[in-house]
């Protein structure tokens, strides 16, 4: 029965791995070594992926109108939820689920920096941007932008701490990135909107 069971996780493997190789090209683009979950939820001409991306199980990215953006290096857990969009509830008189028409606040897109973190059941609203090196809790919902180099958590998702001092950070930067696309001292310092 060992045998068997073994046999069948490696058929599971291959057969995922060549569903996510048939869909991949259904992204708008997407960079080297992207690993997603060909079972999950995703618009896909909405969604620009970059290299070294990895998206847990049970994902659901849809940004119907707007756009999905996401770095390199970045890793999700789980069950995270991304919604670049949202309902009209403006309207007096008609039911919420009779109305179609969008206002330009109904629908705005999703950036993720390079080398983020998402934990597992992270949901992610319209209009934010994770900056780099961010790290987010299991289980936030992050509806504001997020500092680079913050690790935030909580329902909704707040500043606990920064990962690094700041001299550790620039060290962080210099190594990593050239000179023109290092993040400045007064772009890390700049105080979160959380």
């Amino acid at each position: 029965m060992k045998i068997l069971g073994l046999i069948y996780l490696l058929a599971q493997k291959v057969y995922r791995r060549l569903l996510m190789w048939i869909l991949r090209p259904l992204f708008r683009r997407h960079g080297r070594n992207f690993r997603f979950d060909p079972h999950g939820e995703y618009t896909f001409s909405n969604i620009i992926v970059g290299d070294d991306v990895a998206i847990g199980t049970g994902a659901s990215f849809i940004a119907a109108l707007t756009t999905i953006t996401i770095g390199n290096k970045v890793m999700f857990g789980p069950h995270v939820t991304i919604r670049g969009g949202d309902h009209n509830t403006s309207v007096v008189g008609r039911f919420m689920y009779d109305v179609h028409e969008k206002r330009p606040e109904d629908d705005q897109p999703v950036v993720i920096e390079n080398d983020v973190w998402v934990g597992a059941n992270v949901t992610i609203l319209k209009g934010v941007r994770i900056g780099r090196g961010s790290v987010i809790g299991a289980g936030s919902v992050v509806t504001h932008d997020v500092p680079p180099y913050s690790i935030v958590a909580g329902v909704p998702a707040r500043v606990i701490r920064q990962r690094w001092p700041l001299d550790d950070i620039l060290k962080h930067e210099a190594t990593l990135y050239p000179e023109s696309e290092r993040l400045s001292r007064e772009k890390i310092e700049k105080k979160p909107n959380l």
